[in-house]
């Protein structure tokens, strides 16, 4: 049996859960978030609490899929009640973002300002120019997003110069030794 997956998921306060034709639909103040539920895995709610079983006889990967249906039920219901954040810096002489609306507008040292449109449910807060966050319901999108983010300029070996994850260590090199003999 799954360690994760036997562990109950506490229901938050002023969240809504609704099961429905194998599809499980969370709501709170955070914002709406919706699933589908494996056929080998059945969820019930029951005293405030969402259990998760398994039926080994409907499909291999039962066991799998019973953890996993878990932790993704468990991000659901964190996710509208909390939410979900990801800290980003940028790091270089001139590099910067702004806001605009839903846009992201970043100064990452090439000739054109890189702009990239927020999905829906992803918000971004720009403090101090060169510090990013970015929050959300859902922790896969979150992470999607922060990722295409930091893609747009990877930070550097040398001079540390990009985008990178606040809690990231960036291993230095050394740089060419001019003139040794």
């Amino acid at each position: 049996m799954s360690r994760v997956g036997k562990a109950p998921i506490r229901i938050a306060q002023g969240v809504k859960v609704e099961i429905k034709d194998s599809v499980l639909k969370v709501e709170g103040p955070k914002g709406k978030l919706s699933g589908t539920i494996p056929h080998s895995v059945s969820v019930k709610v029951d005293n405030g609490q969402i259990l998760v079983t398994r039926d080994e006889s409907k499909a291999d990967n039962a066991a799998a899929l019973h953890g996993l249906t878990r932790s993704l039920i468990h991000n659901m219901v964190h996710g509208v009640s909390v939410g979900f954040t990801k800290e980003l810096d940028i790091v270089g002489v001139g590099y910067r973002a702004a806001t605009k609306g839903n846009t992201l507008s970043m100064t990452l040292g090439y000739s054109h300002p890189v702009d990239f449109e927020l999905p829906a449910g992803v918000t971004a807060k720009v403090e101090n120019n060169t510090h990013l966050v970015i929050s959300g319901a859902d922790k896969i999108q979150v992470g999607m997003v922060a990722a295409k983010i930091r893609s747009f300029k990877e930070p550097e070996p040398y001079q540390g110069k990009g985008v990178k994850y606040s809690n990231e260590q960036i291993i230095r090199k050394q740089g060419k030794a001019a003139g040794a003999k």
